[in-house]
């Protein structure tokens, strides 16, 4: 099959769109890491903290301490800086994929879909020559420049897009969010002091509008940027959705990414226009010549799509698990599932001594962080993990083989509070892996959400 579409990925298209996605890219990366920087999230979250949350297989992923970690994350911005300009592009993007990547692994509790997708397109973009057209690294060397490239360099960008968007509408298309308007109708109601739309945020009905157009408007709107006489209309669809949920859920830099990000939908001629428009500023011109990219394409289109056959396949690893994905989430992680639940969780610890038989209450705050101690109490691979930092440390006092149980209370979208583990596992003899785990309880759906909310 990759065979029979080899004419059409290969076939020389416009290298503007691929440079104008570079110079996005890079330049949002460059700013939400300078916003990083500047709020001291990097002390906040990869400094202080006593203990990190690695990813199963990553355990060898630590922080750098404080001067390490600065230098880590100015590393990456140089690299981001590197992708904006077309400068040393190979060498930038390949430090930005690993560096970003990097902290990423470092604790799950920090966990985004958005630093999932730009890890992903940061790792695309190191196999694309998206340095050959308008970039420093042409002024330097004038004879790699390009006017196309082959298809598959922009398309790759476009179907993750898509890809995004469809598996979140996808993900929608469940119970709570479709027939209760769950969490919605929990969370719009907090925002009735915003202007203009303040007022209508705690009417039901606007909670259902909201859930039904959410998952209708991911499931299309790839489509309808891929149309030509669809995509202006999609488009200021894409810029008022972003925005409404910029403002009324703390995201950070994602909507903003999205935005940009979905400008590679538009024609080559947008695009040309936007970088004749920056040629002008800078007082460069274009050379008149046209010219095609080589690019070895077998072995990258081979390995694109690997990758692709991954990024369809991955999101629906949920189904090998038993139980409701929302409640295990056995699965959940890097599937493109944004802002679907209000789940929160009450944690309490017990350590005991197997050869006193002696068991004591463990203070969370000891050894977590307030956002730490709010992921470890809804999330099953983490309550495992923290149970083994627990055995260790008691080991390290002088208590070999402490057995360690916690009973955890969690709600969920509007449900009433109830045990998610089996209180009387030794979690410490439990081992992490992609299994399912057997001693995460059952949910008991014994009220639907809006009577647990005690709405009629």
């Amino acid at each position: 099959m990759l065979q029979k579409l080899k004419p059409y990925l290969t076939a020389p298209v416009s290298a503007a769109p691929l440079a104008a996605f570079r110079v996005i890219f890079g330049g949002m990366m460059l700013a939400s890491i300078i916003r990083f920087m500047a709020k001291g999230w990097v002390t906040e979250l990869y400094v202080q903290p006593k203990v990190y949350f690695t990813y199963y297989g990553f355990e060898w992923v630590r922080p750098l301490g404080e001067a390490g970690m600065y230098a880590l994350f100015t590393m990456m911005a140089v690299a981001a800086l590197g992708m904006l300009l077309g400068l040393f592009y190979r060498l930038s993007a390949l430090l930005f994929f690993l560096s970003f990547t990097y902290v990423e692994l470092i604790d799950k509790t920090n966990y985004l879909n958005h630093y999932y997708f730009v890890s992903v397109v940061a790792l695309l973009l190191v196999l694309v020559p998206a340095n050959r057209h308008f970039s420093l690294d042409v002024l330097r060397n004038p004879h790699t420049w390009v006017s196309h490239v082959p298809r598959w360099t922009v398309l790759i960008f476009q179907l993750q897009l898509g890809l995004v968007y469809f598996y979140a509408g996808v993900a929608k298309l469940n119970p709570d969010w479709l027939l209760e308007a769950m969490p919605l109708r929990y969370w719009l109601p907090a925002h009735t002091h915003l202007p203009l739309i303040g007022p209508w945020l705690d009417k039901v009905w606007v909670a259902y509008l909201f859930s039904w157009f959410g998952a209708f408007y991911d499931l299309t709107i790839p489509f309808f940027l891929s149309w030509r006489k669809s995509r202006p209309l999609a488009y200021l669809t894409v810029i008022v959705f972003h925005v409404l949920t910029a403002v009324l859920f703390q995201i950070g830099m994602f909507p903003y990414i999205m935005m940009a990000s979905t400008l590679i939908f538009f024609s080559e001629g947008f695009h040309e226009r936007v970088l004749n428009g920056l040629r002008s500023m800078a007082k460069v011109r274009k050379p008149i010549f046209p010219k095609f990219a080589e690019v070895s394409a077998q072995p990258l289109l081979r390995l694109v799509a690997v990758y692709f056959v991954l990024q369809v396949l991955v999101p629906w690893r949920f189904i090998l698990y038993p139980g409701p994905l929302f409640w295990t989430e056995q699965g959940y992680r890097f599937s493109w599932r944004v802002m679907l639940m209000e789940k929160t969780g009450t944690a309490f610890f017990y350590v005991r001594d197997p050869k006193t038989g002696r068991e004591i209450e463990i203070n969370n705050r000891d050894y977590l962080t307030v956002t730490q101690e709010k992921q470890v109490a809804t999330q099953p691979d983490m309550l495992l993990q923290f149970a083994h930092m627990l055995q260790q440390d008691f080991a390290s006092r002088g208590i070999p083989g402490a057995q360690v149980r916690a009973e955890v209370y969690v709600a969920m979208n509007g449900r009433s509070s109830r045990l998610l583990i089996d209180p009387t596992v030794n979690l410490a003899a439990e081992k992490d892996s992609f299994l399912p785990k057997p001693w995460i309880l059952p949910l008991e759906q014994d009220a639907p959400p809006q009577e647990a909310l005690g709405q009629k």
